[in-house]
This record gives C-alpha cells, structure tokens and sequence, in this order.
C-alpha cells in the first residue's frame, strides 16, 4: 500500500519527516492558489512529473508543453511575501505571509507566486523544490531508495545494541524506554501509540518490533518539520550540514561573529549521535535537533550570564532587586512559621530586604514571619542566616531596611546583635559631605548597609524621638498592636530610637518625603525616601520628569499599599520607567508582576543590580517616562518575533476534569515604557498534542529598548478552570537574534522540564523599513516625509544661538542615515529578503540566482576595492539589473556616510558642548533674563531637550558608521565564500573597518 503524507489537516502523528515525504506529496499534486500581476487568484492543480524534471498545473489556457516549470530553470524558492505581486496591497492581507511562496524561474527571474491552504503545504513544495534544484543537474533517484543515511544507519546501531539476544527484534517495552531516552520529554503513550499503528500497518503484530519498523517508528517521532525544513535550507546535499554549511547558518541566521571552522567541528563532535557524522564533521537532523535545544543555543545572551554592566557608577543609578517584609507574611509559597523566605529571596539574588522589629516576649526582638501571633522569630537568628547567605548569589551590597516597632531597650539589643554577627561587612563609614553622589556598587562590594531613622545631630541622649514611617503597619493591624493614634492634625507619628540603632544608619538613612523642590535645595544624596505605590503611582502620573530627575541623585524605595491583604504585586515597571530604584515586591506571589521583577534581575549576572538607562541617569537630559512614540536620542527598533512551534506542554494545573488535549496559543508581551506596552497572540494550535505548529509572526516596536521586557505565555484555548500552561520572561537586551529555543517555566518560575518554544528573533532599527503592515512597494515608500528631529527655542537668547549651529548638521545626519537605510531596504527587498537579513544573505542570495544557471549572467564582485562594485559582463535580465542598481546605490550612500560621518559628528558634539557650557550658569542666566513660573519650567525642559537630541542623533550616526563598514566586511566576507568575488586578498581586516567613533561622555 502507498503511504501518503496529508498536509490538509496534518494530524500529530503525520509529519514531514524526509525530502523523500515532501517529493512524494508533490508527486500526488495538490491544489495552489495561482496569483497575477493583476492581483487576482486562480486555484490550480500543481503536480511533479514522474521524471521529477518539471512542475506542471491545470487546467490552463497555455497548452500543456507551456504550463509547466522545468526543475533546472529555477533560480530560487522563496517562502512568504517576497516578490512585488505578493507584496501589492490588494493582497497582501487575504492570506497569512506564512502560506505563500514563489517560484523564481527562467533567464528573465520570472516570478510564478504561489498561496497554499497551510504553512505545512508551503513547507513541503519549498523543501522538495529546494532539493531537486540542488540535485538537477544529475537526476535525483526516488530519494530515499539508494543507499542507507547517515541516520539510518545510526538508529540501526542503536537498535543493534539493544538487541541483547541478536535475534533480530527487541521487546516492543525495551524500543519505547530506548525512544525515550533519545527523545527526553515524549509520553510513553504517544510511542506505545505508534508502535501499534505500524505494526497494524505492516500486518506485523505481537510483543517485538524489528529493526526496519523502530527506524520508521523513530523518523516519525523524533522528526521536528520545522528543523528538518531548516536543515534542508543550508544543507549543500539536503541531507545534513556540513561544515561549511553549519558556519553558513551560524554567521548567517544566528548573527554570531568570528565563528570558525574549528568551532563548527566542535559543535558537531558535541551533539552529532552517530560516530561517522563526528568523523567525517557532519551534523545530521538528530544532532542539529540537540544543537537547536541546547544551552549554546539558549535565546539569553550568554554575555549577561555574568555581570557585564559598568558597576562603578553611583548607586542611585541602578535598579536593585528589593523584596517586602510581606514575603514572609503567607506561607502559600515558602511554608509557614519560618524564615526560609529569607533564603530563597537571597538565593535569587534579592538586595534590598525589610525587616520590621517587634518587642519580643523574652525581652529580645523578634520578627513575624506570619500574621498569627505565634509565629515569631527572634531577630538574632534571622541576622544569623542574612550573614551566612548575604553573598552567596550576589557579591554587592546589601541593603536591610529596618522599620522599628520595639522599644528602645529592645532596640539596643538588636543593634548589638548585629554589629555582632555582621562585623566588618557593617558598612558604618559616614558618608563625604564633600561628594555630589553615593558610593558606586563596586565600592561596596560584600557591604551590608542599614537603611533607617538617624537621631538629629542635636540630640545627644542615649535616646530620642524621630518621626515614624508609615510601612510595617499593616501587620500591626492584622496582630492587633495598632495601639497608637496618628496624632491630630494629620501629622507623623513620633517613635523613640535609641542612638546604638541611629548609628548603624551611614549612607541610607531614612527621612519623610515633602516635595520636589525641597529634595532640589536641602535634601543630601545620603538621605532617601519610601512612598507608597499610591504616592508613587500619583507622581508617576502627574509629574513623571520630577521624579526621573529626583531619582538620579536620590534613592527611593516603593512599598506595596497596606489594601494589598492578600499579598499580591504592583507592576514594578510603572516605578521603573520613573527611574525609582528599589520596587519591594511579594517574591512568594506568582503571577505577571512576579516575573516581571524575576526576567529583569536575570540580566548583568543576576547580580541584583541593573544599570538604568543612559537617559535616566545623565544629569542633563529630557525623558519622559509617559511618552507615547519615540523618544529624542533614543534609537527605536522592531522586534521581528516569529513563534514556530511548542514541545512537551504540559496540561494547565488546574485543569483535572479535562482529557489529555490541550489547544494552545501564544501570547507574546513587551512590557516597558507606555509606548512599548503591547500584546500579540497567535492563532490557537487545534488537537495538535505536545507539539503545536503556531508558524505565525509578530512584530513590536520598541522605542525604549534599554527598559522593555519580553514575556512568552502559553495558555489554553480550551480550558476547564485554568488556562495557563507556561511563561517565560527576558529582558529585550538579553535577546540572541536567529533561531532559539525558549526555556518555559511554571506559574511560580521552576523550569518545566523538556517544555519550550522554538522561535526565531529579529531585530531592526525602526527606520529599516517601517512597520511591516504599512510597508507597502519601494516606490510608495519614497514618498514618504522625512522626519527631522530639531532643536526647540529656550527663550534665552544666547543659548539659543548656540543650539541654531546644530540645524543644518542634525538635517545631515539624518539625511545619511536615512539614505542608508531607504537603500538597504531596496536592495533586500529585490533580493526576495525581509528588512531583517543581514548583508551578508543577500550576497549569497545573488550568488546563488548566478550559481544556478547554465547560461548564468557573469556578474562578479571586485574585492580589490574598499567600497566593492558589483560588475556584470554581458546582457543581463531585468531583475538581475535592477539588482545591481540596488546594489550601486547602497554602496555609494554608505562610501557617503562613512566619509561625511565624521565631520557631522563633531560639529554636533561641538555644539552639545557649548550648550553643555551654559549648564553651570543656568541658573544665573535665568534671574537675569527674569524666567520664572511655566517660562522657567519650559525653558529648562527645553535645554534637556536639545542636550539629549544632540548627543543622541551622535549617537545615532556613530552606530550608523559603524554598521555601514560591518556591512562591507560582510560583502568582502560573502563575496569570497560564494564565489563571486574577486581580487579578494584585499578583504578588510573586521578590527581596522569597524574602528568606532570617540564614545560621548555622558
């Protein structure tokens, strides 16, 4: 009997497992959607002749010997939206990118553009057209007939050592364990399952299976479409990666740099399972599968594995993970009635913790670690433990907030305790009244610091009265202690601290918040506030700019409102984007703030403390944190997000009633400034198993790139009481472009073991054509008006004049960089590419049109020169012309911008610092030009605004100049591993053609 492969509704256990299963369904044809010019669709019956020589359709108007491709005249197979039909706007939105794709043929490039029912179909045309170009020139065999691969041949010796007894067949029990264990994650059920159904197939039933039905069995269930269809696509013999074709799709597709042979051979003798692919340096589907899961291949940067940030700026300028006294107050998470909570927040680099101090009833502090009466712990002990773990994940410093709710005797103790058991990692120095800032992390290294009340320098008593914070009340209201009124007028409470506790207080000590101007004029970089989120939350609504610049001299710690009863999270990126350094969260409550607090630590080693962005942190500067677009200086980029596929979901929790199936979907959330935040989901994967194809992308735009965080949900579509299935969160500066495997994880951030998404990353600057739904043909595009960003008038005359010297160089710059980027999007654009592909696949992409023909247009690369020209001999056809073109303008607006850089830059550093200049006297010039009120705040607001525009359009050319010559070098890299090039000796060295630019001081 035929084995057929069905696309339509491709159940789990039907997949595109070989070339050979893609031929053969392309032999059976299958009915195409036909697309003209004119933008209409005609459905066809496509179909692959016996000889596999041509691809034919019907009915058609042409007569037979003209509606037909022949294999050897195609030049490229392009999946999506690639050629100008596809692209025209009459239809691009009738049908997903992901269902089409377009056959480029003959000596003209003509374009046969094609829409399938599903991505499934697409895939199989694509990979079976891909591998019969590859092996036109010699007829291919009916793949799959000739000799055993060299994965055929592997599962067979695996199974050849299972076989104990050499008879020939192994117990159906011992294939399941033996496919288990090469496949970490598959249910028994499902490989039991198929066992069965070929066995019922080959009319072989009973307990053993032999050797030929666990290689068929194996194929269909450890073959992911998805990576075998991108195996074919860099594979030279579309069987498995050689060495240079892993090098290929490292540089390539991963945007890794400086990868070299030896380091493919070590890939391949890592993963490749069978013993003649690591001989002979192939990695076949199996060990290029492994490679893809691997952690060398995670989606987080391995560079912010480890600290990576500049940790001598001062501690202000960082975000420090902080936890609130109540993640010891429900024992949902870390238990009840004990202090583990202390532990665990440590242990995952926690460093900022609260302790609130209670009179204890042996005549020694204690802390409650619950809101019962008996759940107490004395102080000492907790001490004990913050000694022993303080260090152990993070080496900077730790900050314990201390609230007094004891009495002063008490107090005495508690301070002796610690000066006790902490000893020299007691930071007690006091603080430089001649520095502007607090000491930077680094300085402080395996420091504890004390935040709390201090004893004004006027008293001089054993004790005195200061005034009391508002936070650790709640747990008084709960335990009933609440014993003292707030006295009348709406005043502070008083407390009495003893002076051992006050002078234990050096570089954080704690005083109440009155406004913004009195913080400008008295209050000491050494002093810091706490706010309630509701406060908070009010600053950061209605006077965002005053608290970022509050925030960039002052710490500030947020502490959740006394309504949270039931201990649950704010969103600590609504007190992010104001700059605000310490947001204490809930660690023992799960749920979206949770993680979004855990994916942001995760950065710079998981040290604790993450530097805040560049804008947030130089002391002239205009952000504001509820802007709606862009923001001045700041490049804004796409996130181009594709969701392939999931593997091994698990079932929701909470969802006992229901059967084994679950109906999956995506959801993919930035979460960042308000002009970030947005949310996309993917279609829901129907009766799709463990393993749902989504095949859907998803593109954000990022104007804050330094603050946005990425969050992966993966929810139920058909659920009976819960719908999550998993999360995982990471920081937008975290991402590795290419194909990547996200490591799923459980409400409560424990990885699921074996469950992940495999996606596929890519990021661009916005200019680099525009939102993707609006983009529509390149000559379209041209009309549209070119955005300049410009200086705006303070109102003071001369610094205004200063600021004017700036016009014409910004309008420069932004003509370099914009020319550049409009070019480069042509040229990829002709070269059936997406904005998102780097250089050097269009390269290749021209070079494999070239290489695939007999009578091939001789067009070569002449790498002698430092700006390569692209030259052709002979008549070429009109594609390959315009190509060319492309090409010729791309060059000549980067040879433009790399050689005019220079100059724009340094007349726009020039004039940034000589308004820089004027900085320090501000103020007088102010009082003499009578500014005052909404003209003073305005004139201010304008002088951050045209300081930050200055250095960030540098900024911007700098990285423009810099991408400029990576791309040569990636011209000169291409041109000489494809062929095309010539002269190429003259390669540039990567290190002398992307020399940067001075770095900006901030």
């Amino acid at each position: 009997k035929k084995k057929t492969v069905s696309f339509s509704s491709m159940p789990n256990d039907r997949k595109i497992n070989s070339t050979a299963a893609c031929i053969s369904l392309m032999l059976e044809g299958c009915e195409l959607k036909k697309v003209r010019s004119n933008s209409r669709m005609y459905s066809r019956f496509f179909v692959l002749d016996a000889d596999m020589r041509s691809v034919r359709w019907e009915p058609s108007k042409k007569d037979s010997e003209k509606a037909k491709i022949e294999i050897k005249s195609v030049k490229e197979v392009r999946v999506g939206k690639k050629t100008p039909v596809l692209r025209s706007n009459g239809l691009s939105d009738q049908f997903p990118d992901e269902c089409a794709f377009s056959i480029i043929y003959g000596d003209n490039y003509e374009s046969l553009d094609l829409v399938a029912s599903s991505a499934d179909v697409v895939s199989a045309w694509v990979m079976g057209l891909r591998y019969l170009v590859s092996y036109g020139k010699h007829s291919p065999e009916a793949p799959g007939t000739s000799h055993p691969s060299l994965r055929t041949s592997w599962i067979s010796s695996v199974f050849d050592l299972a076989d104990l007894e050499k008879s020939g067949r192994i117990p159906v029990s011992r294939a399941v364990q033996l496919i288990k264990a090469l496949n970490p994650g598959m249910k028994t059920s499902t490989i039991e399952l198929k066992f069965k159904e070929l066995q019922k197939a080959s009319e072989r039933p009973g307990a053993e299976v032999a050797c030929d039905l666990f290689v068929e069995a194996y194929c269909e269930l450890c073959t992911r479409p998805e990576i075998f269809f991108l195996l074919v696509q860099f594979s030279s013999n579309k069987e498995y990666l050689g060495v240079k074709d892993l090098l290929m799709f490292l540089e390539v597709e991963q945007g890794m740099e400086g990868v070299t042979e030896e380091k493919c051979l070590e890939i391949v003798s890592k993963y490749e399972p069978s013993k003649e692919g690591r001989e002979k340096g192939y990695l076949a589907i199996d060990g290029f599968t492994r490679y893809l899961l691997s952690a060398d291949c995670s989606i987080f940067d391995p560079q912010h594995r480890k600290v990576c940030q500049d940790m001598a700026q001062p501690l202000s300028h960082y975000y420090i993970s902080s936890a609130h006294s109540a993640c010891l107050l429900e024992d949902n998470f870390w238990g009840r009635s004990d202090i583990s909570g202390y532990i665990s927040a440590l242990g995952l680099g926690c460093r900022s913790i609260e302790l609130v101090l209670w009179d204890g009833p042996e005549g020694e502090p204690v802390v409650y670690t619950s809101p019962s009466a008996a759940s107490c712990v004395p102080f000492r002990a907790v001490v004990g433990l913050i000694d022993q773990h303080a260090f152990t994940a993070s080496a900077y410093p730790l900050i314990l907030c201390l609230v007094v709710r004891c009495s002063a005797p008490q107090q005495r103790l508690a301070a002796q305790c610690l000066r006790k058991t902490l000893g020299e990692k007691l930071y007690l120095e006091p603080p430089n009244p001649m520095a502007s800032y607090l000491p930077s992390p680094e300085e402080l290294k395996g420091r504890i610091l004390i935040k709390g009340k201090k004893l004004p320098p006027t008293c001089e008593d054993s004790e005195g009265e200061v005034s009391d914070e508002e936070e650790g009340w709640e747990l008084a209201r709960r335990l009933g202690q609440e014993d003292r009124e707030a006295p009348e007028g709406g005043g502070l409470r008083r407390v009495r601290l003893s002076r051992e506790l006050s002078e234990l207080v050096s570089l954080c000590q704690a005083v109440p918040f009155q406004d913004f101007e009195s913080s400008r004029r008295g209050q000491r970089y050494w002093e810091m506030c706490s706010f309630s989120e509701v406060e908070a939350g009010r600053f950061a609504n209605e006077c965002p700019a005053e608290l970022v610049s509050y925030n960039k001299r002052f710490l500030s710690r947020i502490y959740p409102s006394p309504m949270r009863i039931d201990a649950s999270n704010m969103n600590p990126q609504d007190f992010w984007k104001c700059g605000c350094q310490m947001v204490a969260m809930n660690y023992q409550t799960p749920g979206l703030m949770m993680d979004l607090n855990a994916g942001w630590f995760r950065q710079n080693g998981a040290c604790g403390y993450v530097l805040r962005p560049a804008i947030m942190r130089e002391e002239v500067s205009y952000f504001s944190a509820n802007a709606k677009d862009s923001l001045p200086g700041v490049p804004a980029q796409l996130l181009h997000l594709k969701v392939i596929s999931g593997q091994n979901l698990p079932k929701p929790k909470g969802s006992g009633a229901k059967g084994e199936v679950v109906e999956p979907y995506v959801c993919a959330e930035i979460h960042g400034i308000p002009a970030d935040c947005a949310e996309h989901r993917t279609k829901t994967a129907l009766q799709s198993g463990d393993n749902p194809i989504f095949d859907e992308s998803l593109e954000f735009q990022i104007n804050l790139p330094e603050l946005a965080v990425l969050r992966f949900v993966v929810l139920d579509d058909d659920y009976i009481g819960d719908e999550f299935i998993a999360q995982y969160t990471i920081p937008f500066e975290c991402l590795q472009p290419g194909y990547r495997h996200v490591p799923l994880q459980s409400l409560a951030g424990e990885p699921l073991p074996h469950a992940t998404l495999f996606v596929h990353v890519a990021i661009t600057d916005r200019r680099g054509g525009g939102k993707g739904h609006r983009r529509g043909l390149a000559g379209r595009r041209g009309r549209r008006v070119r955005e300049y960003t410009s200086t705006k008038a303070t109102g003071i005359k001369a610094i205004d004049e200063v600021f004017r010297t700036a016009t014409q160089p910004l309008r420069e710059a932004t003509d370099l960089r914009e020319n550049v980027q409009n070019a480069l999007v042509s040229f990829k654009e002709l070269c059936g590419l997406t904005p998102a592909a780097n250089m050097k696949q269009c390269i290749l992409t021209v070079s494999t049109w070239l290489l695939h023909s007999d009578s091939a247009p001789s067009v070569t690369l002449n790498l002698a020169e430092q700006y390569p020209p692209m030259e052709a001999q002979g008549p070429i056809p009109d594609l390959l012309r315009k190509v060319l073109t492309a090409y010729e303008t791309m060059i000549q607006t980067s040879r433009t911008l790399i050689e005019s850089a220079d100059a724009v830059y340094g007349k726009l550093i020039q004039a940034q610092q000589a308004g820089m200049d004027f900085h320090k006297e501000l103020h007088r010039i102010e009082t003499k030009e009578g500014l005052r009120g909404r003209k003073l705040q305005k004139a201010l607001e304008s002088f951050a605004w045209n300081i930050t525009v200055l250095k960030g359009q540098a900024d911007l050319l700098k990285h423009a100049k810099a991408e400029a010559l990576d791309n040569l070098w990636q011209i000169h890299n291409a041109g000489q591993s494809c062929g095309i090039g010539r002269n190429g000796s003259a390669s540039p060295e990567p290190s002398r053609l992307r020399a940067p630019l001075e770095p900006i001081p901030e």
